[in-house]
């Protein structure tokens, strides 16, 4: 059986590095669906992410993208780190820079992002801040295929989060972090597993239940 590759990128703690290996383990990827994470790299070598990388063993690397005079240049970097383990996907935990169409292209249907919102509500930065901002009873977070459009790619799962009554930014980010932990490596299995897949833009499920979707915290 041919083991299929995930590399992860990092820009800060990796907590939800730390969840899909976490599920990886306990689930066993590698005998179903035949996965693991070959590799985490970081755009900050400072990332704490790091660590929990060296700790279990999967190989880590560093391209900082403050040493390339362009984003281009900074992702041709990237993009040959990334492709040195021949991923089956990319998925973005926390990686915090703006990729440019040729790099999404690259890995077109097989790159994906988990951003603090129920989008299309609050792209971009300061999510749990414009929710509340905006009074809305429901927050959460999404995973999603990337597109073009900064957080705008097609969406394969979410996760609800009611807003309580007192809930500053960080009590609100605490708790939808929580659901990210359980979302985003049951995402990444089912697009392992090819039950979710992008079709010309668009998601398309097999045997896939409404419950496998989306979350809902108390």
């Amino acid at each position: 059986m041919t083991i299929k590759n995930i590399v992860v990128l990092i820009s800060g703690r990796g907590t939800n590095l730390e969840a899909i290996l976490r599920a990886a383990a306990d689930e066993g990827w590698d005998v179903q669906p035949g996965a693991r994470v070959a590799a985490v790299v970081s755009n900050r070598a400072d990332a704490a992410g790091l660590e929990i990388a060296r700790a279990a063993g999967v190989a880590w690397h560093v391209v900082a993208h403050a040493e390339y005079g362009s984003r281009e240049a900074f992702e041709e970097a990237l993009a040959r780190t990334i492709d040195i383990h021949s991923p089956a996907l990319v998925v973005l935990a926390g990686f915090m820079r703006v990729l440019t169409p040729g790099f999404v292209d690259r890995y077109q249907g097989r790159l994906v992002n988990i951003h603090p919102s129920l989008l299309p509500l609050f792209p971009g930065l300061r999510t749990h801040r414009q929710a509340l901002a905006a009074g809305v009873r429901i927050h959460g977070a999404t995973v999603h295929f990337v597109s073009n459009d900064v957080d705008g790619g097609a969406i394969i799962a979410q996760a609800a989060v009611p807003v309580q009554p007192g809930d500053d930014e960080t009590a609100l980010a605490e708790r939808v972090l929580v659901q990210e932990h359980t979302l985003l490596p049951r995402a990444v299995r089912m697009v392992l597993e090819g039950r979710v897949r992008l079709d010309r833009g668009r998601v398309m499920l097999d045997g896939v239940g409404p419950n496998q979707l989306s979350l809902l915290a108390p």
